[in-house]
Formats: structure tokens, sequence, C-alpha cells
């Protein structure tokens, strides 16, 4: 009789302890939430591109997303330290962050353009020599800014804060990814983007080079949401065909 006792309480603590093994288990997604459309606050959520992406990795790992947000250039060390298990930012493979971090495949491809004043003569990425230029610190724009001949650079720790200065007339042009460069200029009148691109690169999710089996496990994820459409649908959902 005490034996049964014994057999069915190890038999509960056993389900027990699986049961809070699968609830803890949480994939940890740093971003900044001032990206239109990858990612953006709206009311008390963060929505966009990257967030529903995530959503389906967290879902086909059978494990619960919970996203922070904070400045982008603190997303990579939030990685590395473990306070975060993926960076997920409408971040894109450089060879100086893979340094740092490891990246998944590519989800999407993207390009770097200039905004300016619909008064301004620059109308290529070599007009930008000896001018003012904002970037958004830690950003591929800013780190490719410093290629610009002459030009002075002026870093913010949001893109919003560049492109108000931008409006106020403060630097001359702003270097910023396409599709949030697009929200910017629809809620700036005053503002355009120029034809020619400044860089294209690629998008990819960062992880700590010591967790190789979460890279294997996003990269499996990946390679069934690109076959069965599902990244396309996301992207087509924000960002509509020209």
């Amino acid at each position: 009789m005490k034996k049964s006792i014994i057999v069915l309480l190890a038999v509960c603590a056993a389900v027990c302890m699986c049961a809070c093994g699968s609830s803890s288990k949480k994939l940890v997604m740093a971003t900044n939430a001032a990206f239109p459309p990858y990612e953006s606050v709206e009311g008390d959520k963060i929505v966009g591109i990257d967030p529903e992406i995530a959503q389906l990795i967290a879902d086909d790992l059978g494990m619960e997303l919970v996203i922070e947000d904070m400045a982008f250039d603190s997303i990579i060390a939030a990685v590395q330290s473990g306070k975060a298990d993926i960076a997920m930012a409408g971040m894109t493979v450089t060879e100086d962050r893979k340094e740092n971090i490891n990246f998944s495949d590519p989800y999407t491809t993207a390009a770097q353009v200039i905004l300016v004043k619909n008064t301004s003569p620059v109308k290529t990425p070599d007009d930008l020599a000896n001018l003012t230029v904002g970037v958004q610190i830690g950003t591929t724009g800013d780190i490719y800014a410093e290629d610009i001949e002459g030009a002075t650079i002026e870093r913010y720790s949001k893109y919003f804060e560049a492109i108000n200065a931008l409006a106020q007339g403060k630097i001359d042009a702003v270097i910023v990814d396409r599709e949030p460069g697009k929200v910017f200029v629809s809620e700036n009148p005053d503002l355009v983007m120029i034809d020619e691109e400044f860089t294209v690169e690629e998008y990819a999710i960062g992880v700590s080079k010591e967790n190789t089996e979460l890279l294997d496990n996003i990269n499996a994820s990946l390679k069934k949401l690109k076959e069965s459409g599902k990244i396309d649908e996301i992207i087509g959902k924000y960002i509509k065909a020209e």
C-alpha cells in the first residue's frame, strides 16, 4: 500500500515538473519598437513583421514569445548576456555583428535609402558629401555613413528624432531602411525619398554564439515558414507591392 502511494506521488511529481517545464519555455525577443512596419507600438502591444514571424517561430518550437523593447544599440548585448534569446529588429547581417552573435538564414531583403526635404538638391548618395547626415545609433546606416566623404554624422537614439531634426532643417538628410522610410515620408509631406538606394542588405535573426541548438531550430522553422508562404504573407500584409 505504502509502495503504491510512493509510486503514485512520484508520477504526480514528474507530471508537475513536466508541466512547469513546458510553461517556462520562453523565447525572449529583443527589439527596438520604433521601426515600422517591422516593429512598432500599437496600444499596449508591439506589432509588425518581426513580431508576427517571431510568433510563428515560437509556436513551431512550442515556446511562449516574450518581446522586450530596448534601445537598438543594446540589442546585441542583450543576446550576448542571455537577457534575450533572439535579436529581431530589422537587423542587417554585417561582418562586425557576426563577430558578436550568430545569424539565422535571412528572412527578407531590404535597402538603405536617403530621406531629404523636398527642396533639397540631393539626388544621389554621392551628393551627401560634406553635408550633415542623420542616422540611428548602431544601425547599418550609422556604419555606412562613415564612408561618406566629408560628411558630418549626427547620431540619434531613435529614427523619429532624426526625422524631426531633418524636418526642422537641423540636418540635410537621414539614412534609413526603405520601408520605415516610406512610413516617415507619408507622415511628413515636406520630406521625400531619393530614387537611388544607398545599400541593399539582408535581415536575419540574431542568436547567441553559445546557443547553436536554438539557431538550428530557428533555421528549421524559417525553412518551413518560407516554403509554406507564410513569411511572404506576413510581409505582404505590411508592405504592399509597388
